[in-house]
């Protein structure tokens, strides 16, 4: 059988950097992807579509979020199975519980709201593990495979228990059991430490094994293979720059008990870090020029790192042409902690200025500030290369 594997829409997200307008389209895209996503899975042949949390932002969503959502996924031609993260936990203040989504939720959509394993077919299970709180005190998988691990004692399989009206026990030889789980696993986490941490090597032991097939994760919005048999989706349009390979969502062929996985780009969005160097007038043409030439501007966020030295009045076209390709990107800012631009203030650029007085002495300060280092640096540059704007200078 085939299904469609997917995690971290994070419906609602909102981002700092993004002007009123940004922001509209990057929470519109994140909406729209669902109905690529359901396109995909019908040309696809999946049976049903698996969220591995993290479906919405938080639990305190505006309803117009939650109603689009509805919307949206009622176009999408398959089961949908979501499975709270830590975004959205079923907690006591649930968006799974609000009268927003159980008033628009269609039918086919189904929450995966407790531990017991979940019939999607003959003898095919989802074994999900919804987290019910921010902050989970042991590993955020087990409680979907514990009954299926050996037992302490005498190594004997423990069994799921009887699930009422189902055609067969998800424990039994011969069903496919796709294990459902949202968090950080052992191996990729820095923190050691994280009670919520989900442990491979258990998984890796029922994998081989052939008890279960497939283990869908969320959390990390790269697609990621942990180790054969055990995956991230990734989230289908990024969220940040640390992602690697944002974007898609991952189809599942599940045969003979085992799984092998396809990437589907869906994503529109990017986000990118570009770095500069700009030592004179040409390289902040060269620069122009290689912004001008991206593809998809309103749908990319850029972050740019610049280095060099450059005259006040070189540095001025640079603000300039950042200023300008602000208009038609998503959004353009420099990264402040990687960036390095010393301004080099020619007396020509002071001739430039035409000023006198203490405006003078104001520029004579701010000249010698701008050669120091530290914050104060950084502010005569910007100040500078301001008032040389104002004054016109650097006018072609």
């Amino acid at each position: 059988m085939r299904f469609l594997h997917t995690a971290d829409w994070q419906l609602g997200m909102t981002r700092h950097f993004l002007d009123a307008d940004a922001q509209a389209r990057f929470t519109a895209a994140r909406t729209d992807v669902i109905a690529r996503i359901g396109e995909l899975a019908a040309s696809e042949d999946c049976a049903f579509v698996l969220v591995c949390g993290d479906v919405f932002e938080s639990n305190a969503l505006p309803r117009r979020v939650v109603a689009r959502a509805c919307e949206a996924l009622r176009q999408v031609p398959v089961p949908v199975y979501l499975l709270p993260g830590n975004h959205d936990p079923l907690d006591a203040a649930s968006i799974y519980d609000s009268p927003a989504f159980l008033d628009a939720a269609p039918e086919h959509v189904h929450v995966l709201r407790g531990t017991e394993p979940v019939a999607v077919g003959d003898d095919i299970w989802i074994l999900p593990a919804p987290w019910t709180s921010k902050h989970p005190t042991c590993d955020a998988l087990a409680p979907a495979v514990t009954h299926l691990l050996p037992r302490a004692d005498d190594g004997a399989a423990s069994g799921p228990g009887e699930v009422t009206g189902a055609p067969a026990r998800p424990g039994e030889p011969g069903a496919l059991r796709i294990v459902a789980g949202h968090g950080a696993v052992d191996t990729l986490s820095p923190d050691a430490h994280d009670p919520s941490l989900i442990s491979t090597p258990g998984l890796r032991e029922l994998l081989e094994a052939g008890t279960i097939s497939y283990v869908a994760l969320g959390d990390r919005h790269s697609t990621t293979e942990v180790a054969p048999g055990i995956a991230y989706s990734g989230a289908p349009e990024v969220t940040d720059f640390i992602e690697t390979d944002p974007g898609n969502v991952l189809v599942v062929d599940l045969a003979d008990g085992r799984a092998s996985t396809t990437a589907h780009h869906v994503g529109t969005w990017s986000f990118r870090d570009l770095r500069f160097e700009v030592d004179d007038g040409e390289d902040v043409a060269a620069m122009d020029h290689a912004l001008a030439e991206m593809p998809e501007k309103s749908r990319t966020v850029l972050r740019l790192a610049l280095r060099g030295t450059l005259t006040l009045t070189e540095h001025a076209q640079v603000e300039e042409v950042l200023e300008r390709h602000r208009e038609t990107f998503a959004s353009v800012r420099v990264w402040q902690r990687h960036t390095d631009v010393a301004v080099h203030v020619s007396p020509g650029d002071l001739t430039q200025l035409d000023v006198g007085g203490f405006v003078a002495e104001a520029v004579e300060e701010l000249t010698e500030a701008a050669a120091g280092e530290g914050a104060d640096r950084d502010v005569a540059r910007d100040s500078l290369a301001l008032l040389y704007r104002l004054a016109g200078g650097g006018k072609r």
